[in-house]
């Protein structure tokens, strides 16, 4: 099995405007815009809540819309998680194994229902390698929502770290179940470096040397 060299998480989440600048060589790894929940390729979907209710499902144009595309092409999770509403909630969405080459961003847009006093809550979660459960996850990259409360509006935020090998994001939405209403993911987003060619490639082509999380914006 192929394991990471390294991995080393930014911080908490930031809320500082994303800038434009010059920026190294770099892979999109995944984009997710969830227009199918029930057949995404390689996403995981897995409800510990006690006890266990409805795992992320497909969005609800009832509730609120898409940020674009299709009014329902988002992942949901609710307070349903727990059967009946009742219990805790411990539902988690985790993406596909992807390979990593160092310096990686991740972005997503997020959004609860625009109902007042509820504390919806999203954990974002880092595993290094290919195998093992939620457990592995023991990298907190940030948390939205709580008590600081969550946006009511789609809104994009951004996390880097280092990474060399193979690894997982999750998305764990968790509180209990008369705390929570609905929240909804939408365009997951991986970019990761260009790998460097080999020293082998590059003198085969003469090429020598040439070869925490933040807010950006809602609406």
């Amino acid at each position: 099995m192929k394991t990471p060299k390294s991995y080393m998480a930014a911080g908490a989440f930031a809320l500082a405007v994303l800038t434009p600048g010059a920026a190294s060589a770099a892979v999109e790894a995944l984009n997710e815009d969830f227009g199918n929940v029930d057949a995404l390729v390689g996403w995981t979907r897995t409800n510990k809540s006690v006890p266990p209710g409805t795992s992320w499902f497909q969005g609800n144009a009832d509730i609120f819309s898409a940020r674009s595309g299709p009014a329902n092409s988002y992942a949901a999770a609710s307070f349903l998680g727990a059967a009946g509403g009742l219990g805790a909630v411990d539902n988690w969405l985790v993406t596909p194994v992807l390979s990593l080459t160092g310096q990686t961003d991740l972005s997503f847009w997020t959004r609860a229902e625009d109902i007042a006093g509820f504390a919806d809550l999203l954990e974002v979660r880092f595993a290094p390698g290919a195998d093992g459960g939620t457990a592995t996850f023991t990298t907190l990259l940030g948390a939205i929502g709580g008590a600081a409360g969550y946006p009511a509006s789609w809104t994009e935020w951004s996390t880097s770290l280092n990474v060399e090998g193979e690894g997982r994001f999750a998305f764990r939405y968790v509180g209990y179940a008369d705390t929570l209403n609905t929240i909804g993911l939408d365009t997951v987003r991986v970019v990761t470096a260009v790998p460097e060619p080999s020293p082998y490639v590059m003198l085969a082509l003469g090429l020598g040397a040439l070869g925490f999380m933040r807010r950006k914006s809602s609406f």
